[in-house]
């Protein structure tokens, strides 16, 4: 599917490899949705949280937050695009893991396209469906498969948090191919890798990326993906939401048209970064990961599901989930202050923890079953 069908975005920005579940039911009360999976009555991938809609301070603030980082933003795009055309050739098919990888892999998109510091290249862009614990969409794969050489499939994500995603997609692509599927490449392209869980990114740094600011909102009016039985059947994409209701709120145009606007104030910055990651040591060290299981045990908190680190993950706590406390590395760091207004808002306690690993982190409150 593409726009302006399915989503905001133009139609050749990205194809969503996706079943249209607009007209379905799927929105849950945070707090009942939440208790229904911690409980392991059902999964999150089954239902939709209703999606939060915030105030104009937050709107105002999300403004500022973009126009800050626009630069910082168009920089990270390049460097990872560049990085990606450097190792694996011109011939590469960008595939993005919906929705968080979807704005990141447009403007990768448009950065090679853009004539900005390089010759302009026109890759394909797709958007599909990745579910922890579930694996990716073995249909959006037999697609890809069947339309592209699948040594050219560079799967996109916006930010790693510990980790988790860069797992399942290895163990996921691993399942297909011993299922007598095609062969992925699965090295995971992200934006930032706050995580140190991949080798090619844009920067290490757990910054502000904008479109974690926001939901469907900033990312061409598309939800979250959804996996239910009773929904997507045999032979059926994983599916999503259009909301079309929600346009007049759209800023999703905004961010990409923002950051593109940037590109040739960083142009001449790009060689120097690519150089710079080519050089390091990139092997992943999960180190993340480690600094998430040492809050799990300070913090008595019963899974390493609910501790959600990074600027990116913090936001997807206090959006979508019930928060139970935010830690933060400085109480006035200006790549959280979103969190602050959404914390206040929400009551849920800050707490500054000068040694943390990452800007900030969200736990998620352990509800009575």
């Amino acid at each position: 599917m593409r726009g302006p069908d399915f989503g905001s975005y133009a139609p050749e920005e990205v194809s969503w490899l996706l079943k249209d579940l607009s007209g379905a039911d799927l929105e849950a009360d945070v707090a009942e949705r939440e208790r229904r999976i911690q409980a392991g009555v059902a999964h999150y991938a089954e239902s939709l949280p209703v999606e939060y809609q915030p105030d104009a301070e937050y709107r105002e603030l999300f403004d500022r937050v973009l126009a800050d980082s626009a630069d910082r933003l168009a920089l990270a795009v390049a460097t990872v695009a560049e990085l990606v055309v450097a190792e694996r050739g011109e011939d590469i098919v960008l595939v993005s893991l919906a929705r968080a990888g979807t704005p990141v892999g447009v403007l990768m998109r448009r950065w090679l396209a853009s004539g900005v510091g390089r010759p302009s290249l026109t890759v394909p862009h797709y958007a599909v469906s990745i579910v922890r614990d579930r694996g990716i969409d073995a249909v959006a794969l037999d697609y890809l498969a069947h339309h592209h050489d699948p040594s050219t499939i560079v799967f996109v994500d916006g930010w790693t948090g510990k980790g988790a995603i860069t797992r399942e997609l290895t163990e996921a692509l691993d399942a297909y191919h011993a299922a007598g599927g095609a062969r992925f490449n699965d090295e995971l392209v992200v934006l930032a890798d706050p995580g140190n869980s991949v080798r090619t990114y844009g920067t290490r740094d757990d910054f502000l990326i904008a479109s974690a600011c926001l939901n469907s909102t900033v990312s061409g009016l598309v939800s979250r993906t959804v996996l239910n039985d009773t929904l997507i059947g045999p032979g059926e994409f994983h599916g999503a939401k259009f909301y079309r209701e929600l346009a007049d709120a759209d800023v999703s145009n905004q961010l990409l048209d923002a950051v593109t606007a940037a590109f040739e104030t960083i142009r001449d910055q790009v060689p120097a970064a690519v150089a710079a990651i080519r050089d390091s040591d990139r092997t992943p060290d999960w180190s993340g990961w480690a600094s998430v299981e040492r809050v799990r045990a300070e913090y008595g908190v019963a899974t390493v599901n609910f501790v959600k680190p990074g600027v990116g993950e913090t936001t997807r706590v206090l959006l979508r989930r019930v928060p139970w406390r935010v830690l933060v590395r400085e109480a006035d760091a200006p790549e959280h202050a979103h969190i602050r207004l959404l914390a206040a808002a929400r009551n849920v306690p800050v707490e500054v923890v000068g040694d943390l690993a990452y800007s900030c982190m969200g736990l998620i409150k352990e509800l009575d079953q």
